[in-house]
């Protein structure tokens, strides 16, 4: 990898990391570089999810003030998506050879779709009310963490957007502190995903390094100026990037 190609890496993992506090789609940053710059597939996910570890945290740390009072239903929510996220890695893992390559246009194509359609989902999670303390999440909640968990274990693009959408339509709680959690959960995920990769799977470590910290830089972008920044250029950029990724894993 050139000295060029290791810039485009580390500048696309702090737009992944800003990309993730705010919306949650960072993966579909910094996985098609990687697709695009010659990284096979299923070491380009994997060395993604490491590298974008660190990058979670950071964000999860800008946020924590909107964590606060929320002990219980984390405890529910992040054991879900613990557990979802453990499932999702190993199906990576164990899944015949190729699989993921077949599989991963489609699952970026429906990535871009939810991408797209957030706009029209955050306006109408704006206008809900309210509610009081909370308490142990309900079970459709709980099942559906833990199946975006799986998920995001095994691919990880949109992820944070479907978490979102989810706590939005069983939650009524104010946005931010919606977003708070989802980066917490999508954090546990990705989290217990890089220590099974680590354990067995083939990490590019140049790659991983380099994305974790950019991913770290744009935790903190996200958690503190994010919020100005062009929601549609944001999404713009996405799709533009991960319709070319498509586009190299369909004629390749």
């Amino acid at each position: 990898m050139t000295l060029v190609e290791q810039v485009v890496v580390l500048l696309a993992g702090i737009g992944a990391g800003t990309i993730n506090t705010i919306v949650g789609s960072g993966t579909l940053i910094t996985f098609p570089v990687l697709v695009l710059l010659g990284v096979p597939p299923l070491t380009a996910n994997v060395s993604n999810t490491v590298g974008l570890v660190p990058g979670a945290i950071s964000g999860t740390w800008g946020y924590r003030r909107e964590l606060q009072g929320q002990g219980r239903r984390l405890w529910w929510l992040g054991g879900a998506g613990l557990a979802g996220g453990l499932v999702g890695a190993v199906a990576l893992l164990v899944a015949p050879a190729g699989a993921f390559d077949a599989v991963v246009p489609v699952l970026i194509v429906l990535a871009l779709v939810a991408v797209v359609a957030q706009p029209r989902v955050a306006e109408r999670l704006a206008t809900r009310p309210t509610t009081g303390p909370p308490g142990r999440p309900r079970l459709v909640l709980l099942v559906g963490v833990f199946l975006t968990g799986i998920y995001g274990g095994y691919f990880g693009a949109a992820q944070g957007v479907l978490l979102l959408a989810l706590l939005g339509m069983t939650i009524a709680e104010d946005l931010q502190r919606l977003n708070a959690t989802k980066n917490l959960v999508a954090t546990l995920v990705n989290g217990v995903a890089a220590v099974v990769f680590v354990a067995v799977a083939e990490v590019d470590w140049r790659v991983a390094v380099l994305i974790a910290i950019g991913s770290v830089v744009g935790g903190q972008v996200g958690a503190t100026v994010g919020r100005r920044l062009s929601p549609v250029a944001l999404r713009a950029v996405i799709v533009v990037v991960g319709l070319l990724a498509v586009v190299r894993l369909v004629t390749t």
